[in-house]
């Protein structure tokens, strides 16, 4: 009767490391999953960008600082490796794109054309979709590294060399919103 109750008792246990260690499992297979989509809709943005440029370029002759600095932060976001660069690459491509943006209102016969007016449309839904998917994904993260660090999953979790993940998050330097320049320019 002893050798029966040790069994069920070793049969619990290994029950209960097998359901700790899938639920492990599954939580950083959500999280790839979120941080692919992510990956996604940044792609869908930088294959965006040089259409815009191209477009907004014949209008904004004066304003090639504008378009460098779109197209230099691009190329940034995309040969950027780890999770902190991306992140720091894509703010800034965010904040440029702003600026871009904010000099487009300067231009009525840009506002006013149809590819442009499509094409920023586009980026302003595909940057509503990157903050969601970053949402998601912080979210899935969070999820994934309390269970990395609660009791008793932490030591399934140990045992077999689960690593916790980085938050896609911003600098606090370069959370501020692009500043509005709404004075005349001489064109």
């Amino acid at each position: 009767m002893a050798v029966w109750v040790f069994i069920s008792l070793i049969f619990l246990f290994l029950s209960w490391v097998i359901f700790i260690y899938n639920r492990l499992v599954t939580l950083r297979n959500e999280v790839k999953n979120a941080w692919y989509q992510i990956d996604v809709q940044l792609k869908r943005r930088h294959d965006l960008i040089p259409n815009l440029v191209a477009v907004v370029k014949g209008y904004m002759e004066f304003e090639r600082s504008t378009l460098e600095a779109v197209t230099s932060a691009r190329t940034r976001a995309l040969s950027a490796v780890s999770m902190h660069e991306k992140a720091f690459a894509e703010d800034t491509l965010t904040l440029a794109l702003g600026r871009l943006f904010i000099v487009m209102e300067n231009y009525p016969s840009l506002k006013s054309n149809e590819n442009v007016m499509q094409l920023q449309e586009e980026l302003t839904s595909t940057e509503n979709r990157i903050a969601f998917a970053r949402q998601l994904y912080n979210d899935l993260v969070a999820n994934f590294r309390t269970k990395l660090e609660v009791f008793p999953d932490n030591i399934v979790a140990s045992i077999f060399a689960f690593q916790s993940v980085e938050f896609f998050s911003s600098e606090d330097t370069d959370k501020g919103l692009p500043v509005a320049d709404i004075s005349a320019r001489t064109k």
